[in-house]
């Protein structure tokens, strides 16, 4: 079994707390880690990362040209489809994959989704497991059904045809733009039960997280976690910090709780392992090599343009100044065809031309 979590060096201090306790709880899977970054910094090195693989190296085609266009915040998303074709391909010993955000934290084997992954091809979690909450109600309808913390699949022509459709549409559509109906690669998964045989994991065991705070159960017994009667499994502390701390106080009832409890640990380790303050760490990919900063703007206008993105081997290359020329210029060539050719270049499969001929 593999379990992998997707980061650029800035969360290498949640990546470490989370391999740490897949390594305490199941320590025959595999951790990876697939680091958005020019290069592996000592930093990454840990006894609990059992490989580190930078997106670059395992990426089909013009990697440059392709991240460029997305910040911080969408880039280690945007990787994901592609670092399950990878493993699957790469690790022909495996035949259960897991993603993990880095921001889990496992307590106990996956007892349930070892047996489920024998014979299910794809599973998801959802945000929500019983209404009542309607902010979270709300949430979920704008940034997605299910959690993309959490994905796992088997080695399966049925996962393999899913994990394709779904790095295709990151290829060109992994964006933090809500308004178009697009948050990073999570919103996709919302028609993966409607074009694929999908596995929806009701175990409140899974991915229990700040959004499952309300009304929630957990219970404490001989020194084990419940969630209304489903052993605890991992929680997904998203929005460490100031958002769950709020959460806690709004959704929780007031004294000792066990997810208090748990938040509690979690914060003494979340806080040893940043101790080297690895989550300052600048993002590689923030700077053209001339070490400028790139302009955020510049890359929202470059991936809304074809003709400019197709045009340029390597956008890092450049400046700000530069690229702004670019993109302002009247550029009058076929965008259609320089965007076939380049899919062709980078090897991509032909779904790519039924999406470009969209964009046309």
């Amino acid at each position: 079994m593999i379990i992998f979590t997707s980061i650029c060096t800035n969360y290498a201090h949640k990546a470490r707390t989370l391999a740490e306790s897949v390594k305490k709880n199941i320590p025959d899977a595999k951790f990876l880690v697939c680091l958005t970054e020019r290069e592996v910094p000592e930093s990454m090195n840990s006894p609990y990362f059992d490989e580190v693989i930078l997106s670059k190296d395992m990426w089909e085609g013009n990697f440059n040209r392709y991240i460029y266009k997305h910040a911080i915040v969408e880039a280690s998303t945007s990787v994901k489809g592609h670092f399950f074709k990878y493993i699957i391909e790469h690790y022909p010993e495996e035949d259960k994959f897991i993603y993990l955000d880095p921001d889990c934290y496992v307590y106990s084997d996956f007892v349930e989704l070892r047996e489920l992954l024998n014979t299910r091809p794809i599973i998801l979690c959802p945000h929500l497991l019983q209404p009542g909450n309607i902010d979270m109600e709300l949430s979920s309808t704008a940034h997605g059904v299910y959690n993309l913390g959490f994905l796992a699949v088997n080695r399966s022509e049925e996962a393999v045809k899913f994990i394709n459709w779904w790095a295709d549409r990151l290829y060109l559509f992994c964006y933090d733009d809500i308004l178009r109906g697009i948050f990073t690669d999570q919103k996709w998964i919302d028609l993966a039960p409607c074009f694929f045989d999908v596995e929806v994991f009701k175990h409140r065991g899974y991915d229990f997280a700040t959004w499952s705070l309300l009304d929630c159960g957990m219970t404490k017994e001989n020194g084990e976690y419940f969630v209304k009667g489903d052993p605890l499994r991992f929680i997904h502390f998203s929005g460490y910090g100031a958002t769950i701390e709020k959460c806690m106080n709004d959704w929780l009832p007031e004294g000792e709780h066990p997810f208090r409890e748990l938040y509690r640990e979690y914060s003494k380790l979340h806080e040893k392992n940043n101790e080297d303050n690895v989550s300052k760490t600048p993002w590689s990919y923030s700077r053209y090599y001339s070490d400028e900063d790139i302009d955020d703007a510049l890359r929202v206008e470059y991936r809304s343009n074809n003709d400019v993105m197709f045009s340029i081997e390597d956008p890092f290359a450049l400046s700000n100044k530069e690229m702004k020329r670019l993109l302002t210029s009247n550029i009058n060539k076929s965008n259609y065809q320089k965007v076939v050719e380049s899919f062709k270049r980078d090897g991509f499969k032909s779904t790519f031309l039924k999406i470009v001929n969209h964009l046309k």
